[in-house]
């Protein structure tokens, strides 16, 4: 498998031809490597589950379980190096087992955070004993933290590409229902929506997908991509579907970019993406007040002409405002 080396290795090759080509012929020099085509590909996969599913978590306020999935994986992944076995069994074993817990241990808001804190912090220190009780080098398992987006092989994008076209078609068959019991869960449970049991197979999802993709990208870069992005949407765009939409864009802009600067360059494709994610984050952040206020403004606005009719028609006709107002509940809604 081609590592880190392989990207030092092409860099010398281009140094060596440097009195033959022009400057801007060798910044793009890099795309005729087979690992950064392979890179490319495989990153797109996994900015675009990750954006698709990165929203989800937003407004389900699961960011927190989002940094700590892949943290727990790495800790199955120890105790299986331990055990002698696939490192992806552990992987998905914690991960699927911390996604359970979470989603029956924080059902409720106020204790989400705090299941998820505890397991995430019990994981690490079962992940830090295997280590201090394998007497090797984990390789894989360190791999998993940084991962090895630049070294992935052939298999691995094929791998990587069918996995993320699998977990697309499962996020859309459960699209409108998980996008119904993330913004309104008592209503669609009352509409005979199963929310508990849609809100853990989704987290079993976002467990399964981790599993994959940390072997790729590694837990900081994934954690990246999976809120990043959708953190950035979120604020600019309010329907779901353009969020969504601007979520992957914006997630593949940025592996892109990381990419090719980390292949030119040398520092990690992590931190690039990282500090290109955070740019672009930070200034949307500060000004989305500006817009954001005029939005709730002009709601304002339209609930009061609504609403001013049926208090002009009569001052003693309470059933009259009552019925305006349950109407102007639904049209929000």
């Amino acid at each position: 498998m081609i590592t880190r080396a392989g990207v030092d290795q092409a860099r010398n090759e281009r140094e060596a031809r440097r009195g033959h080509q022009d400057g801007e012929t060798e910044l793009f020099d890099i795309f005729q490597y087979q690992f950064i085509q392979n890179a490319f590909i495989a990153g797109t996969c996994v900015a675009i589950v990750a954006a698709m599913m990165g929203y989800f978590l937003i407004v389900r306020g699961l960011t927190f379980a989002g940094h700590a999935l892949p943290n727990i994986g790495f800790a199955g992944a120890a105790g299986a190096v331990l055990l002698g076995i696939d490192p992806v069994i552990g992987l998905l074993a914690f991960t699927i087992s911390a996604a359970l817990a979470i989603g029956i241990l924080g059902k409720a808001i106020r204790e989400r955070d705090i299941a998820v804190g505890i397991i995430m912090t019990f994981a690490l220190g079962l992940g830090i004993l295997f280590l201090s009780l394998y007497s090797g080098y984990a390789e894989r398992v360190y791999s998993i933290l940084f991962g090895q987006i630049v070294g992935i092989s052939q298999e691995n994008v094929l791998f990587t590409a069918l996995s993320s076209f699998l977990t697309l078609v499962l996020l859309l068959m459960l699209y409108r229902p998980l996008l119904f019991s993330s913004f309104d869960p008592e209503v669609a449970e009352a509409r005979g929506v199963p929310v508990n049991a849609l809100g853990l197979a989704f987290l079993v999802l976002v467990a399964i997908t981790v599993s994959i993709a940390v072997q790729i990208v590694g837990a900081l870069l994934f954690f990246t991509l999976l809120i990043g992005p959708a953190a950035t949407t979120v604020r600019i765009v309010q329907r779901p579907l353009r969020a969504i939409l601007l979520a992957i864009i914006l997630g593949i802009c940025y592996t892109w970019l990381g990419i090719f600067f980390a292949a030119n360059g040398t520092w990690p494709v992590s931190f690039y993406i990282a500090t290109i994610s955070f740019g672009v984050y930070l200034p949307i952040r500060l000004l989305s007040p500006l817009w954001i206020g005029q939005r709730a403004r002009k709601s304002m606005s339209l609930r009061q002409g609504i609403l001013s009719p049926g208090f002009q028609s009569s001052e003693n006709e309470p059933n009259d405002v009552t019925k305006a107002s349950g109407r102007v509940s639904g049209i929000s809604r």
